[in-house]
């Protein structure tokens, strides 16, 4: 018995649509980054050194003919002017940094509802960061001490820097954890932003006009 050319083509195609094939997740993008974040922030909470932080205080006060809201405004002044090169210069004999190193180890923060001022050193070692912590904040108490006369406030020291017990930079499971968070939020704009292949090459295809019905609208107008 012979074939027709349609059956010998659709004999193959039958088995084609049988055979198993590995189709790869078109999400595996997700995964992959976040195994890979995951293992970035491992590797960096085991290879970084720690670092440790100890802070400082200081608060301002009034004069008994000044103002008590003025103590606000020269918190603001003089936390600002705790990592002036004049206080690093000044301070730097007893944190033991020059300047340029000091500047990078140490911040300043301030509250606009308290005339309190934070002085915050790191270091890579415990007790240097309690010292610089330590020095910068003397430093701003002494500046602040030479115009006390003529701005009507005095800076004092509230609380002394202790050399901290833990470290502040991540640990391994920390990093590990932050790592695979960063990772999943890549993989997931990898997915958003990537062209879908599905959508590739879609073209519509539009019937032509039946010969039939033509012929038997010509017949009907007749």
């Amino acid at each position: 018995m012979t074939e027709s050319p349609e059956q010998r083509w659709a004999v193959p195609g039958r088995f084609r649509r049988l055979r198993p094939a590995f189709v790869r997740p078109s999400w595996w993008p997700l995964p992959a980054c976040v195994l890979l974040g995951a293992a970035g922030g491992f590797s960096y909470g085991m290879l970084a050194q720690p670092e440790y932080a100890a802070t400082s205080y200081a608060v301002v006060t009034a004069g008994k003919d000044i103002d008590p809201a003025a103590a606000l405004g020269y918190a603001q002044s003089y936390g600002r002017l705790a990592t002036s090169e004049a206080t690093l210069a000044y301070a730097k004999g007893a944190a033991g940094e020059p300047v340029r190193e000091l500047r990078t180890h140490v911040r300043s923060e301030t509250s606009p509802d308290s005339p309190m001022i934070a002085v915050t050193g790191t270091s890579t070692d415990r007790d240097r960061a309690a010292d610089i912590a330590n020095a910068v904040t003397e430093a701003v108490v002494v500046s602040s001490g030479h115009v006390a006369k003529d701005t009507g406030v005095k800076l004092i020291k509230f609380s002394h820097a202790v050399p901290p017990a833990d470290p502040v930079s991540p640990s391994a499971p920390l990093g590990t954890a932050v790592g695979a968070c960063a990772g999943g939020l890549v993989g997931g704009l990898v997915l958003l932003v990537r062209p879908r292949p599905g959508r590739r090459g879609v073209t519509a295809q539009v019937p032509g006009p039946a010969q039939g019905g033509t012929t038997d609208e010509r017949e009907l107008v007749r």
